[in-house]
């Protein structure tokens, strides 16, 4: 039993197809890294993973469950969304927009209790930012709000965590930040699935990669596997080289772009 399997799934808008029978499963403990161009159905389909659409047909398992067939807060408690980024309009501490993935546990009141607050702080020490706790968010950096928005989706103690280009706006000490976070949630059980423009971060992070092009899939599996120079072609159409180099004790694979008229 997979912790989501998608089957035969399509959405359109309109006549528009946006989806065409895309299939696949996620692994428990793993990080999957959904890529593709501009266009592609890439966070629509994490929309319909999380179900904010209704699909034009298919079906979305959650274990043995079919999504459509739980209620929103049973689809809380076992998926969390981390959006790209997320504009606080009031300067809520950093605890209090943690605390907020407990929602699905409250009372008819939504009240935040000791006991949420604490599991709230147990999150941000997991992630490393406990000292941000007092902090307002408005005015914590980008990388570190992202770290909070994880915070809050670990906070609601859910199995599968789904993001959308997480590293999105962030720097290249923050994007690293992000991505050994996800290594080390996957590591404790979390099932992570992402999107992301940036196949070198699948490489270094992502157990495996789903090749997403015009709505279908082109290729899915480990990403060493399917992350190499002819299908990068065929994903973006560019020449892309995969380089591999010693980092540590670890050998890391990266991408590089290749320009033939420089």
């Amino acid at each position: 039993m997979y912790p989501i399997s998608v089957e035969n799934l399509s959405f359109a808008w309109g006549k528009h197809k946006v989806l065409d029978s895309v299939s696949f499963n996620i692994e428990t403990g793993t990080v999957t890294s959904i890529l593709g161009p501009n266009g592609s159905g890439k966070t629509t389909l994490l929309k319909l993973l999380m179900g904010f659409y209704t699909p034009l047909s298919g079906h979305i398992l959650l274990g043995n469950d079919d999504l459509k067939s739980l209620d929103l807060s049973l689809r809380a408690k076992k998926m969390a969304y981390v959006p790209q980024r997320h504009s606080a309009v009031f300067s809520y501490r950093v605890l209090d927009v943690v605390a907020l993935g407990r929602i699905p546990y409250s009372n008819v009141f939504c009240k935040i209790t000791n006991h949420d607050y604490s599991l709230a702080g147990n999150c941000l020490n997991q992630l490393g930012i406990e000292h941000l706790a007092e902090r307002p968010y408005t005015e914590i950096s980008g990388g570190e709000q992202q770290l909070a928005l994880i915070a809050r989706a670990l906070v609601q103690q859910a199995e599968i965590l789904i993001m959308d280009e997480p590293v999105s706006g962030l720097d290249y000490g923050n994007q690293l930040l992000l991505l050994k976070q996800l290594r080390r949630l996957a590591r404790s059980g979390i099932t992570c699935i992402k999107t992301t423009h940036y196949p070198e971060h699948a490489l270094w992070t992502s157990d495996r990669a789903i090749f997403l092009r015009e709505g279908k899939i082109i290729a899915a599996g480990n990403s060493v596997d399917i992350i190499n120079s002819e299908m990068l072609k065929k994903l973006y159409n560019a020449d892309i080289k995969i380089l591999e180099s010693e980092a540590g004790s670890h050998k890391m694979r990266t991408c590089v772009p290749i320009f033939d008229d420089i």
